[in-house]
């Protein structure tokens, strides 16, 4: 028998392949878990962003704004009208938190983790000498219009107060810095602290290095349910039958968190929302060949280049657990490029893509043990942060995993809702 910490990660994302990576690391024997592929969700698809010390999706104005997009399918943020009253408690919890006293707790909370999260990005990059594309330097929120360039200013000055240090640009010295867009750009914000990088390379190497430290990768199978002798977690049966034993089980599964947690009478206020990507070689009839990406901000469309080609993504869709593409949304994506950059030439994209994001219902990630039951561990809820938050995630459960606590973890813990009860 070995006395080293035996956990199981449910979930093959950036999340449950960071957590396993840093137990591991640490000497714990781990074994992972997923239904599919490494990487099959919004993990490997997303924008490839680093985006750090933005205020959550929960504004003050927001639920009024999302009333105005609910039926329209071409808008940034697009709710399918249906009957599920589960989304419609969500959206109404949603509501309440868009105050500005939750913006401000949410930023005393979330921007000293994005400083964090930079750290863990270099230093997982630089020990494991992972080859993802990784470039320092930020990204531009580029406007076309005055309320978009006063709303970025906002913010900006917003994350200004939390040690970042964005800055404001003009529509001139935007175009010095990246040429290929239109002279309808009236000015930008350069949030010079982000970065961007391929999230399948780096979650390619992020895999390699966690089979180097001894995880066990168990995959396309997925878990039926999580066991337990009474409130103590005692693994996991998988879809084939097969039970794997061990003393902590970490769930970072989306939103598919809630149907493992339901045996428990546990409510976990994740929707899923579902985002899109369009991929187009770089080329005289394709893609513009950028200098630094940028978020297109009257779309929410991030132009992040990537080697040979720039991936178009974003948009935000509430239409439940579907893996449907819905082609007016991707339509979207090519719409704001082409106003954006005039030289965008028609080539069909080689990646289309969309992917479901964990969208907690105040903004925030669900991240530590749930109260009253041993040896249960949520990481979920990262909403559009996923890949920003992957590494430092991972640091923060196995510090509570392996040494009983982390205070980063502190406001993000289950135990910050009503508690367990039904979903």
């Amino acid at each position: 028998m070995s006395d080293r910490q035996r956990v199981i990660v449910v979930g093959g994302g950036v999340i449950g392949v960071s957590t396993a990576y840093e137990l591991a690391r640490r000497g714990a024997e781990v074994e992972l878990v997923e239904r599919r592929m490494i990487g099959a969700g919004a993990s490997g698809g997303n924008a490839g962003t680093i985006a750090v010390g933005h205020p959550p999706l929960n504004r003050p104005g927001r639920f009024t704004q999302l009333l105005r997009w609910i039926t329209e399918s071409s808008s940034p943020l697009y709710v399918k009208p249906r009957v599920d009253p589960s989304l419609w408690r969500w959206l109404l919890g949603f509501y309440r938190y868009c105050t500005t006293e939750h913006v401000q707790h949410a930023m005393s909370v979330m921007a000293p983790l994005g400083h964090d999260a930079l750290q863990s990005f270099e230093r997982v990059l630089s020990e494991e000498q992972i080859e993802c594309g990784y470039r320092s330097g930020g990204y531009l929120e580029v406007c076309a219009t005055e309320s978009a360039l006063d709303f970025a200013h906002h913010e900006a000055a917003l994350i200004s107060e939390y040690g970042y240090k964005p800055e404001l640009i003009n529509g001139d010295e935007l175009r010095l810095r990246e040429p290929a867009l239109g002279p309808d750009r009236i000015g930008a914000v350069h949030y010079h602290e982000s970065a961007t990088l391929s999230p399948s390379a780096f979650l390619s190497g992020l895999t390699k290095a966690s089979r180097r430290y001894g995880v066990r990768f168990h995959i396309g199978t997925g878990v039926a349910q999580v066991n337990h002798k009474g409130e103590k977690v005692t693994g996991v049966t998988l879809d084939s039958g097969t039970v794997l034993n061990c003393d902590t089980v970490v769930l970072a599964t989306g939103t598919y968190s809630k149907k493992l947690t339901r045996a428990f009478g546990l409510r976990v206020p994740v929707q899923p929302g579902k985002g899109y990507h369009r991929e187009v070689a770089i080329g005289s009839n394709g893609a513009p060949n950028l200098r630094i990406a940028c978020v297109l901000a009257e779309h929410s469309v991030f132009c992040t280049p990537m080697n040979t080609s720039v991936r178009f993504a974003g948009t935000m869709e509430f239409s439940g657990e579907n893996d449907e593409i819905r082609p007016e949304r991707l339509n979207q994506l090519t719409i704001a490029a082409r106003e954006a950059f005039p030289h965008m030439g028609t080539a069909q994209a080689h990646s289309e893509w969309c992917g479901l994001r964990p969208m907690s219902i105040d903004g925030l990630p669900i991240i530590g043990f749930i109260p009253g039951i041993e040896g249960l561990v949520l990481a979920t809820g990262h909403g559009m942060l996923g890949l920003t938050l992957g590494p430092v995630t991972g640091d923060i459960v196995a510090n509570q995993v392996l040494d009983g606590s982390d205070p980063r973890a502190a406001h993000l813990s289950p135990a910050r809702f009503s508690g367990r009860q039904r979903n």
